[in-house]
């Protein structure tokens, strides 16, 4: 009797040995590849607005198809601050490109959207800063069988993100 129980731990061990660590790695490494497409297209994308000052449909579009590529869904979030070019009458001081004069007011997300969605391209100058975050709201195979095993150590969740900003540096009125 007490061999076969043996035998019976024995072939289930193998069991999860054979198909479930194989299965997370796989499922690691996807994710991994996820986090890599998510990362290089992000900051690929602000990049590009940055050195051509245009938030354009068909950028903003093709951003959006090419994480969505990986087979997750994602939450971007973006925040453009306008430089403001008329920061008061209180400013004493000529030059508005002096650190502590330069005020700024804020875009984001649906401002953005609905912004593109009429005009199809908003026009940047340089000193204006994007900023854009992406993060998975789907749950990915490796995230489940890691909540599935470590339930008793607690919820160890990856989630798939990237963020980048940066500086516009070309006016985007010029042709």
């Amino acid at each position: 009797m007490g061999d076969s129980l043996i035998t019976v731990v024995v072939i289930a061990l193998v069991a999860v040995l054979m198909f479930v660590f194989p299965l997370m790695t796989m499922s690691d490494r996807t994710d991994d590849v996820s986090q890599l497409t998510v990362d290089t297209a992000t900051t690929e994308f602000v990049d590009n607005v940055r050195t051509t000052g245009k938030l354009t449909l068909d950028n903003y579009g093709k951003y959006v198809e090419n994480i969505s590529s990986t087979g997750n869904a994602y939450d971007v979030e973006m925040e453009i601050k306008v430089l403001d070019e008329n920061p008061g009458k209180k400013t004493t001081q000529a030059h508005s490109k002096k650190i502590g004069e330069n005020v700024y007011y804020s875009m984001y997300t649906s401002q953005i959207l609905d912004q593109l969605n009429d005009q199809k391209v908003i026009t940047l100058k340089e000193g204006d800063i994007i900023s854009l975050s992406a993060k998975n709201k789907t749950s990915t195979l490796s995230q489940q069988l890691k909540n599935f095993f470590y339930s008793v150590a607690g919820n160890d969740t990856y989630s798939i993100a990237a963020e980048h900003a940066g500086i516009v540096t070309a006016n985007g009125t010029g042709k």
